[in-house]
């Protein structure tokens, strides 16, 4: 077998090269010490102030006057400006009216219950005075016949008959009575039906103009409300910002984006016919504009206390809890902190830009100071900034490098070094700093361990 000029020497080279073993890595050792280690966390954050109230006209009128300028400082209860509105006041007047008209009472015809009476019913009187004279004739008649027996039997018989005139006249009676009776009973039910059933209709009645009251004084203080509401009110003392917010102008902006992609000629026929009312146009209040109910006439924000609302990711919200003390930085004052404390922790996970999941975090924004020393400027809400949030802090902790942790399957090691060589140990962390870790077990403190190079050393590897 022969080989080409120049292959030999190069199968050699590359041989050598395959058979040399690479240098060890080089390694430096550290100690395990006591210090103080705190772990922060960062999050993004967002200015807030401690109160914003957006003020609306309550109808449909005219910003008649304004009584402050835009940027202006004001006080609690301080006129902002007075809505001239006859649609309010007119629907007041009508209001009026008809809780007028509620409250009159409904006439029944008389009122009351039926009450029907009739006369009892008895046994002339004068019947009795004609049987009675009847049978004083009769007798006197008897006693003029000559034979005395025949004028005995007359007067016997007389006698009965008027015994059995008696009995007949109590029975009549007895029988007159009970009709009476059963009479005015069958009048008394028929009284009481009629008068309960004028007394439910009664009742129905004033149960419907008593609900009739209630809706009309309702409505009447609705629009004493809105009447009233005509002259806005500062809500709470701050800054007035006069107008809606930037959104209000966007309807505007986005009809114009419309009108330019229409074909040409189209665009500039409708473009002269599209009216934006002046209230509802970026903002714009002033005195003489319309607005319409609902329109934003000011904004009201309390800027006495500042917050600081920020998004903590859900692998370190666990960790941060009410009175957590922070740090603040700002885009827009460089070179200053500002001090921060948790006021509160969400529970509503919101999703991040990365898709992580975040939480709420808010809290107050205390003063800040430039790396020289002076006094930094107060910021202004919306602006952002970065928190610093010192989650845990341990004194006298038993500490090594943050980068002498290496992460080995589901545990945390390092590599110490034991007679020279390298031994794998197995550690708990508390607090994580950026420079240095808590160990609550493992190592101690004066032993030596691997802080560079941690990565690469194996068991029993001579240590230097």
């Amino acid at each position: 077998m022969t080989y080409r000029r120049g292959i030999l020497p190069l199968l050699v080279v590359v041989l050598a090269a395959g058979c040399s073993s690479p240098e060890p890595p080089s390694v430096v050792l550290g100690a395990v010490t006591r210090t103080t280690v705190s772990e922060v966390v960062e999050a993004p954050a967002t200015v807030g102030a401690r109160a914003v109230a957006t003020l609306t006209a309550p109808a449909s009128g005219t910003v008649a006057k304004l009584y402050v300028q835009d940027g202006e400082t004001v006080r609690k209860g301080q006129t902002i400006a007075r809505i001239s509105s006859p649609q309010a006041k007119e629907q007041l007047t009508a209001a009026r009216k008809a809780d007028r008209q509620a409250s009159r009472p409904v006439s029944m015809g008389g009122g009351g219950a039926v009450a029907v009476r009739l006369p009892r019913v008895r046994v002339p009187g004068s019947l009795d005075a004609t049987v009675a004279r009847y049978f004083a004739e009769a007798r006197k008649a008897a006693r003029s016949v000559g034979d005395a027996k025949a004028r005995a039997r007359l007067l016997a018989a007389i006698d009965t008959a008027q015994a059995q005139q008696r009995a007949q006249r109590r029975a009549l009676t007895r029988v007159v009575d009970g009709l009476s009776r059963s009479v005015e009973q069958v009048l008394a039910q028929v009284s009481g039906q009629v008068g309960a059933g004028l007394s439910g209709l009664g009742a129905s009645m004033s149960s419907l103009r008593a609900a009739s009251m209630a809706q009309t004084t309702a409505a009447v203080r609705a629009a004493e409300r809105t009447v009233d509401a005509l002259v806005v009110k500062a809500p709470f003392g701050g800054v007035i910002t006069l107008g809606g917010a930037s959104s209000s102008g966007s309807g505007a902006a986005g009809l114009g984006a419309l009108l330019g992609g229409l074909p040409a000629g189209v665009a500039e026929q409708a473009a002269p016919s599209v009216a934006v009312p002046a209230g509802r146009s970026g903002g714009v209040i002033a005195t003489g504009v319309p607005v319409a109910a609902g329109d934003p006439i000011a904004t009201v924000t309390d800027v006495s206390r500042l917050t600081l609302s920020a998004d903590v990711d859900e692998t370190d919200v666990l960790l941060v809890r009410r009175g957590t003390r922070a740090e603040a930085e700002f885009d827009a004052v460089t070179g200053a902190t500002y001090t921060a404390s948790v006021t509160g922790v969400g529970v509503t996970p919101k999703e991040g830009a990365t898709g992580g999941v975040s939480y709420p975090v808010r809290l107050t924004l205390g003063p800040g100071a430039y790396d020289g020393g002076g006094a930094a400027p107060a910021p202004k809400p919306g602006m952002s900034a970065v928190v610093r949030l010192a989650v845990r802090q341990a004194t006298d902790a038993v500490a090594v490098p943050a980068s002498a942790i290496v992460t080995s399957g589901k545990d945390t090691i390092v590599w110490a070094s034991r007679g020279g060589v390298a031994e794998r140990r197995v550690v708990r962390l508390g607090a994580q700093g950026d420079a240095a870790v808590e160990i609550l077990s493992g190592v101690s403190p004066g032993e030596r361990v691997v802080v560079k190079g941690a990565d690469t050393v194996r068991p029993g590897q001579p240590l230097t």
